[in-house]
C-alpha cells in the first residue's frame, strides 16, 4: 500500500503562507500592538531651565506691580508739625501699621493666584514644582518691597526740618516687621497644597475576593 508523501515544496510554501498571515509574524516584524490596546502619549514638557525662567519672570513682573500698588494704596499716618517737631494724634496712630496690612493683603492674593496658575502648569514636573513656585514667590515678595520703598519711602526727618508749624507730613512708607514678606510664601504654598490635594488620586486597594479565572480553573488531585 502506497503511503502519502508530503511534497516538501508545497509544505514549505504552505508554511510560509501561514507564517505570513499569522498575527505573530506581523507583531514581531512591525511591532504592532493588539487591536484595542490604548496608546499612551506623554505630554511634552519644557526643559527645567525654561520652566524656572518663566516662573522667575512672572514673579518679577508681579512683584514690581505689587510694589507699585503697595505705594499707591497704603494708608499713611500723618504727622502734625509743631515747634518740637512732629507728633501723631490718636486717630493717626491707628494708621501706623496700615502699610503692613496692605502689603500682606496684596502679596497673599498675588501669590495665591499666580502660585495656583504656575503650579497647575508645572504639576507634571514632580515635587520640585512646589519648590520652584514657593521660591519664586519669595523673589516676588522681595521685589515688591524694593519697588515700594523706592517709590514711596521718603525720610521724615529731612521733611521736618523744612516744614512749618501746622503742616501735615505723611509718614514714610515702610514695613514695621518682616512678617508681611512671608505672605507671599504662604499664598503660593497654600495654592500648591490645594491643587495637589484636589488632583491626588489614591491607588486602588486590593481586596480579598478570588478572581473568576482562579475559581473556574479545575483542581488537580
Amino acid at each position: 500500500m502506497s503511503q502519502p508523501v508530503d511534497n516538501p515544496d508545497l509544505t514549505g510554501a504552505a508554511g510560509r503562507g501561514r507564517d505570513m498571515h499569522s498575527p505573530s509574524a506581523y507583531g514581531q516584524s512591525y511591532g504592532q500592538q493588539p487591536f484595542g490596546t490604548p496608546v499612551v502619549v506623554e505630554e511634552p514638557k519644557l526643559p527645567w531651565s525654561r520652566a524656572i525662567a518663566v516662573t522667575i519672570a512672572v514673579f518679577l513682573v508681579a512683584g514690581a506691580i505689587a510694589g507699585w500698588a503697595w505705594q499707591q494704596f497704603s494708608p499713611l499716618a500723618q504727622y502734625t508739625v509743631d515747634e518740637n517737631g512732629g507728633s501723631l494724634g490718636e486717630e493717626q496712630m491707628t494708621k501706623v501699621f496700615g502699610p503692613d496690612g496692605t502689603f500682606t493683603a496684596i502679596g497673599f492674593l498675588a501669590a495665591l493666584v499666580l502660585g495656583a496658575l504656575l503650579f497647575w502648569w508645572l504639576r507634571n514636573y514632580g515635587p520640585w514644582a512646589v519648590s520652584i513656585v514657593v521660591l519664586g514667590s519669595a523673589l516676588g515678595s522681595g521685589v515688591a518691597w524694593g519697588v515700594g520703598m523706592l517709590l514711596g519711602h521718603d525720610p521724615l526727618q529731612a521733611r521736618l526740618e523744612t516744614a512749618k508749624p501746622g503742616d501735615l507730613l505723611d509718614a514714610p512708607l515702610e514695613l514695621h516687621t518682616w512678617t508681611p514678606l512671608a505672605a507671599w510664601l504662604v499664598g503660593a504654598a497654600l495654592a500648591a497644597a490645594i491643587i495637589a490635594a484636589s488632583t491626588w488620586r489614591a491607588d486602588p486597594v486590593a481586596t480579598g475576593s478570588v478572581s473568576g479565572a482562579s475559581e473556574s480553573s479545575p483542581q488537580v488531585h
